[in-house]
């Protein structure tokens, strides 16, 4: 297996909510674009919420949409070893390091991480203070919740802090 390594933190001084993956899919990596697998339901999700055509916008008009309304994205896991793009088969995984996002994004109040794999590093992320959400993977492979049940979790969490 080669090591891979993952895609720059997507973030600014305005972001209020910071969403953690796990690590991008093989999709994401190929693109250079985070949630770029055309069936996960991350940009679907925050388009409905926003009321905005995500999906169908550009990566750059799509990543500026997250940062003006105070959303950043990154991965707990900044390399690893895997085959394919599940999770499951990630191995000798380095954590990113999440001590400079407070300097960098001062009116953070939030993080939230997408899925259990980054939720499993969430006692890394509470050291920074803030309140720390476990919300349903938009990964495809999540198919046991619904988009609805999907949109609701996040509708929930996005809105307490946008």
């Amino acid at each position: 297996m080669s090591r891979l390594q993952g895609l720059p933190p997507v973030l600014d001084a305005s972001t209020r909510v910071l969403v953690l993956g796990s690590f991008p899919g093989v999709a994401s990596l190929r693109a250079q674009q985070y949630y770029g697998h055309p069936q996960n339901h991350f940009w679907k999700i925050l388009g409905a919420l926003w009321r905005l055509p995500l999906p169908a916008m550009a990566y750059p008009e799509r990543v500026a949409a997250l940062l003006e309304r105070g959303v950043g994205v990154w991965d707990v896991y900044g390399a690893c070893e895997r085959e394919g793009s599940l999770d499951a088969n990630i191995q000798n995984a380095e954590l990113n390091d999440f001590t400079w996002v407070m300097r960098s994004c001062p009116l953070l109040e939030a993080i939230a991480h997408n899925g259990g794999e980054s939720f499993r590093h969430a006692r890394h992320t509470e050291k920074l203070g803030l309140p720390v959400y476990k919300l349903p993977s938009t990964s495809p492979a999540n198919a046991s919740w619904s988009f609805d049940r999907k949109l609701a979790a996040w509708s929930d969490v996005l809105l307490r802090h946008l």
